[in-house]
């Protein structure tokens, strides 16, 4: 899970804000300077690039002034691992820019509600299928690869770096869920891994939200929210969004039932599944 190339050009273009606005620099007086495109900077700046250019780093570290060797190294070696290549891009038919996937990689905790099915690193290979095809995938050699990406992508929650992983999941999801996929729930739980219930007595204001993902990581990176809908994806990273999506998660688990009345509940549909 260590060396994220994702989180390494995210750490980068915050290190990189950090050293121009504290010597006080505007980024026009930057791209004036250095002969660059209007935006450019502003793309590093805000973490839109793909593959950073040591040349053009270095030419930044120049107008800062930053002689520091240890520093300079540092900021380089960010370059070069940002450059890497994560096992998802093997699968950017799948993923995409991948850049969800790049920072849950290297995630110290991961918090997640879905109100209308079970998080994918928690779901199982025939619950996944099922789940792509019901979005419109219907070429098996297509399906066969997204569930593969799907399954590869699960084995961030194994492995001495595993994150902290919480999951709030609306009870709705779980009757329509199989009985293998509510085993599965019950089965993956322990010290790092929690799933909690948010019941149908809550009521439907407790759910009234678009599911979301709370990414935290270890210092100095900070946390950001990731909502994803059926055309676009979100990477919400300002403090005010943070502590939005914060303040929602309270809101949230503080409806859902406790770990182990939400454990009794899965047993309680699993049984009802089994007379079924």
């Amino acid at each position: 899970m260590s060396g994220s190339p994702t989180v390494r050009r995210r750490r980068l273009s915050y290190v990189l804000r950090e050293m121009r606005e504290a010597k006080g620099y505007t980024a026009q007086h930057v791209t004036d300077t250095l002969g660059w495109s209007r935006g450019k900077l502003t793309h590093i700046e805000q973490n839109q690039w793909k593959r950073p250019n040591r040349r053009d780093i270095e030419d930044l570290l120049n107008i800062y002034e930053i002689t520091d060797a240890e520093r300079r190294e540092a900021t380089l070696s960010l370059v070069k691992q940002s450059r890497q290549q994560g096992w998802w891009v093997s699968y950017s038919d799948v993923w995409g820019s991948g850049t969800f996937v790049g920072l849950e990689a290297e995630a110290r905790s991961v918090r997640t509600f879905e109100a209308l099915a079970i998080p994918g690193l928690l779901q199982t290979e025939e619950y996944a299928r099922a789940v792509i095809k019901a979005g419109g995938f219907t070429d098996e050699d297509e399906v066969d690869r997204r569930v593969q990406a799907r399954m590869i992508r699960k084995q961030v929650l194994s492995g001495p770096d595993a994150p902290l992983y919480w999951a709030v999941v609306d009870e709705a999801a779980l009757r329509k869920s199989p009985r293998g996929q509510l085993e599965h729930l019950l089965e993956v739980q322990g010290p790092r891994l929690g799933v909690q219930v948010l019941p149908d007595a809550a009521g439907p204001h407790a759910a009234l939200t678009a599911p979301f993902v709370i990414l935290d990581f270890p210092d100095p990176d900070p946390g950001t929210v990731y909502v994803s809908t059926w055309s676009d994806e979100l990477f919400l990273e300002k403090p005010s969004h943070l502590e939005q999506y914060e303040s929602l998660w309270r809101h949230i688990t503080a409806f859902a039932l406790s770990v182990e009345d939400s454990r009794a509940l899965i047993r309680t549909l699993i049984t009802e599944k089994q007379k079924a």
